[in-house]
């Protein structure tokens, strides 16, 4: 029948799947206008774009829609720890792509679920297993594959986006804290208000007008993106379970490799691709036994 439950719930995961992956392209597009930007302008510049213009388009959506109740929270020191969380993360992540492919950046950076893992053990109290833990060290042997510290190929830079990784880990054990009593539009405004807010006391020492009329449509475009590539990921997840939907985020690899060979004219060598793979089967490997342990 064509109304049947079973036809509607494999409606809803295709819809999931297809937003997830679409947050797979929105994202790394952000990431290479900000390694364009970060070519002439301040990292600090660019993050504050970013943050600020997320801040700015979330009102403009959500705001008609829900009023003034959106921002009242009774957890406004925890979205700061988290709002923080995620500005450093970008701030970092964007620094180090202007030195770095964006494909290789997106690789290292496919090792913030097994961070995040690593870290809900000891700040949200998860259990863990041996298994578990031999994922995360598995997944940073496949780190050590794609940076190959010692070797000719290897840049600081790469340190930066474990770092970068780290600290998004942060904010999304900060989202799971607050994630039962706030809303989804709350979270989405306080996720970017240290950025948008809190670096108008750096930005007049780093300013720099946008030159031309493409980067000012790139500075604009910055926090539309990721507000955009955030609210695929929530379309995502209400559409089908978090099981099934996460695997798909490893797209934003490709979408990244995609976006750093149209624009810059880099592509992953073969050991990349091999360490991408290590990382990636940990975080599978990962997500299965959290889906069997439900």
């Amino acid at each position: 029948m064509a109304g049947s439950p079973g036809r509607q719930w494999d409606r809803n995961l295709l819809a999931g799947v297809f937003f997830i992956c679409l947050s797979g392209v929105t994202s790394p597009l952000m990431n290479g206008f900000a390694k364009l930007l970060g070519a002439h302008y301040s990292s600090l510049q660019v993050s504050w774009a970013r943050a600020f213009g997320h801040v700015l388009f979330m009102l403009i959506v959500f705001l008609p829609r829900f009023g003034m109740k959106m921002l009242r929270t009774r957890r406004f020191g925890m979205h700061l720890a988290r709002s923080a969380s995620l500005f450093i993360s970008n701030l970092v992540y964007f620094l180090a792509i202007t030195f770095i492919p964006i494909g290789k950046a997106a690789s290292i950076n496919m090792i913030g679920p097994l961070l995040v893992a690593a870290l809900a053990w000891p700040m949200l109290g998860e259990r863990t297993n041996p298994r578990r833990v031999a994922a995360v060290c598995v997944g940073f042997l496949g780190v050590l594959i794609i940076i190959r510290p010692g070797t000719e190929v290897f840049h600081w830079a790469a340190l930066l986006v474990i770092f970068s990784a780290l600290m998004n880990g942060f904010y999304q054990i900060f989202t799971r804290r607050i994630s039962d009593t706030e809303s989804a539009p709350t979270q989405a405004i306080y996720s970017s208000v240290v950025g948008a807010f809190g670096m108008l006391l750096v930005l007049p020492f780093v300013w720099k007008t946008p030159e031309n009329w493409a980067d000012l449509a790139f500075f604009c475009s910055m926090g539309v993106l990721g507000a955009i590539s955030h609210y695929f990921v929530a379309l995502a997840l209400g559409f089908a379970p978090a099981n099934i939907v996460t695997p798909f985020q490893y797209t934003q690899m490709l979408g990244s490799v995609l976006v750093g060979y149209l624009i810059f004219g880099d592509f992953p060598d073969a050991l990349t691709w091999a360490g991408a793979g290590v990382v990636v089967a940990s975080g599978l490997y990962m997500g299965w036994t959290q889906t069997r342990r439900a």
